[in-house]
């Protein structure tokens, strides 16, 4: 294990503790937030339809635009929040994967309202969460059972189980937790230089935003329309 994966560890739960309460209300909040819009930030679907107009109609187009604008808007946070090397780290850490849950969470929810899902349905807000986490912790947590189906089941499933939301909300939140902290961080903090961690940062949050987009464009195939 290498230094900046140490120092990613040793940091990891003071993150956690400065952190603006990671939980399952959070993420649901900053799920609400990139569907309804929050700030000079439009809605998930007003995004959408606007990349949308951009194209004349093209759906693949659109959706190919939406991910385009979040990997450089996700690039952009990334940036801000991991200038002030280690000695903040500690600090800009939480704002960073709040901002990264809503850009990813937005885009995801945009491209599901472009291939016809309601996104005021709670079986779909599922499914943008668990979307959320991409396709390789998707399947580990299927092979797992610590989810029940992939997004595109859950945003088609026959009835909402809000017992279910709940446990996922607390899955999801747990996820993003390691996965940022313990990953990201383990790779960014041991490089001292701010302005290094600052472009390492915007290059980690673009390219795991363009992931997360490319496996929304492919797990949540368009909805047959009546």
């Amino acid at each position: 294990m290498g230094i900046g994966q140490n120092v990613g560890r040793s940091l990891a739960p003071k993150v956690t503790n400065l952190s603006p309460k990671m939980t399952a209300t959070l993420v649901r909040e900053a799920l609400a937030r990139a569907i309804e819009g929050v700030g000079p930030l439009p809605g998930a679907a007003a995004a959408a339809e606007k990349a949308l107009a951009k194209v004349d109609g093209d759906q693949e187009k659109a959706v190919k635009a939406l991910i385009e604008t979040h990997v450089r808007l996700s690039g952009a946070q990334g940036f801000v929040t991991n200038l002030g090397g280690i000695a903040v780290m500690a600090v800009a850490a939480p704002a960073n994967i709040t901002g990264l849950a809503l850009l990813q969470c937005r885009l995801i929810a945009g491209i599901a309202h472009l291939r016809g899902y309601d996104l005021a349905d709670p079986r779909v807000r599922n499914a943008v969460l668990v979307t959320l986490l991409g396709e390789e912790d998707v399947k580990r947590m299927l092979k797992k059972k610590v989810i029940p189906a992939p997004p595109m089941a859950m945003a088609t499933a026959p009835a909402d189980d809000p017992a279910l939301a709940t446990a996922l909300s607390n899955s999801v939140a747990q996820e993003l937790i390691g996965r940022v902290i313990g990953k990201r961080l383990a790779g960014t903090v041991g490089r001292r230089v701010p302005v290094v961690g600052g472009v390492v940062g915007a290059g980690t949050d673009g390219y795991s935003t363009w992931k997360i987009g490319r496996y929304a464009d492919k797990e949540l195939l368009p909805r047959p329309t009546r």
